[in-house]
């Protein structure tokens, strides 16, 4: 069966980018537009991992981070951040926050399904 991946995104033009791209690698994809809708989709359908935005409206990804890390129920979701935030220091918060990993953008299409297999084993 293939791993399920939720993508918490709030532009569409990336979720739409990440969704074809791990569709064709075989994975099932479930998407979010903000961090909040996320949690929900987290906890519903608990996806194998979550590739996070971390600029978000409503609830950004650190905060909608560290709910699911915090979530005995979901702490063990692997949680990838993506972001365009990219300066000295913000992938020391990203990560105390409770991502297993982090990839700045523009995202990329030979690494991130790489990245995926390695966290799901």
């Amino acid at each position: 069966m293939a791993p399920k991946v939720l993508v918490i995104e709030d532009n569409e033009d990336n979720r739409t980018l990440i969704s074809r791209l791990l569709t064709y690698h075989g994975y099932e994809v479930l998407m979010a537009c903000d961090g909040e809708d996320g949690i929900v989709k987290a906890v519903a359908e608990m996806p194998d991992i979550i590739i996070m935005d971390i600029q978000m409206p409503k609830l950004n990804g650190i905060a909608a981070t560290q709910r699911i890390k915090a979530d005995p129920a979901t702490r063990h979701i692997k949680i990838i951040a993506v972001t365009s935030f990219a300066m000295p220091g913000d992938k020391d918060t990203i990560m105390a926050a409770g991502a297993d990993a982090y990839m700045a953008k523009p995202i990329d299409t030979r690494e991130l399904p790489e990245l995926i297999k390695n966290l799901t084993g």
